[in-house]
């Protein structure tokens, strides 16, 4: 009998949407533990020294792997554009920005942004290209897409340049699984409770 006073499309719906929800939470708990790897790939590359891997520059124009060493053949430069910014000992002030136009062992041109250096001022610098090392740093870690290179020794005079921070990425995966689990978890209470009382008024 009380099967029967179950509605089932209602209930397949609610338990499809449960099913979403769970599976959610342990997409999560997968990303957190590759993020977890990703970082400990990053802090074992940023303890490489910059001229301990030359990337090859089909790679560099693909699929650069983030925070990596990098050297590369810059063919021109120009100048500058600079932004806010901080050097290696926290100070603020203006970082120098570099187009860096380079041609991959195909033939093929690419061109990447380099940060050059630190400097008090915002006044432009110009740096006319030749062979850098660095790191490649992603813009963000939403879009590994869009990426420059952290040079490192600085350009054109300039001081160096402030490094990646690991701290500021955050693995907060943990916190979205639980979130998903306690959507599921309250579906089904505010469920149960709904049959319980369309049973008492029926």
């Amino acid at each position: 009998m009380i099967l029967k006073r179950v509605p089932v499309i209602p209930t397949l719906l609610v338990l499809a949407a449960v099913a979403v929800m769970v599976r959610l939470g342990f997409w999560q708990l997968d990303r957190m533990h590759q993020k977890d790897t990703m970082l400990t790939q990053f802090e074992t590359a940023l303890a490489d020294p910059p001229d301990g891997f030359d990337m090859n520059r089909d790679q560099l124009y693909d699929y650069p792997d983030a925070y990596a060493p990098v050297r590369v053949l810059c063919d021109h430069g120009g100048v500058d554009r600079p932004k806010a910014g901080r050097n290696d000992q926290g100070k603020p002030g203006w970082v120098h920005i570099f187009q860096c136009t380079f041609h991959t062992p195909a033939g093929r041109s690419g061109q990447v942004n380099v940060t050059g250096g630190w400097s008090s001022a915002p006044s432009p610098v110009q740096w006319s290209g030749g062979a850098i090392t660095g790191i490649v740093v992603p813009e963000s870690m939403t879009n590994r897409q869009q990426w420059h290179i952290l040079a490192d020794p600085p350009l054109a005079g300039l001081q160096a340049n402030a490094r990646p921070d690991l701290s500021n990425i955050a693995n907060n995966h943990w916190s979205y699984a639980i979130q998903w689990f306690l959507f599921a978890a309250t579906a089904l209470v505010i469920y149960a409770l709904a049959l319980r009382k369309r049973r008492r008024g029926a």
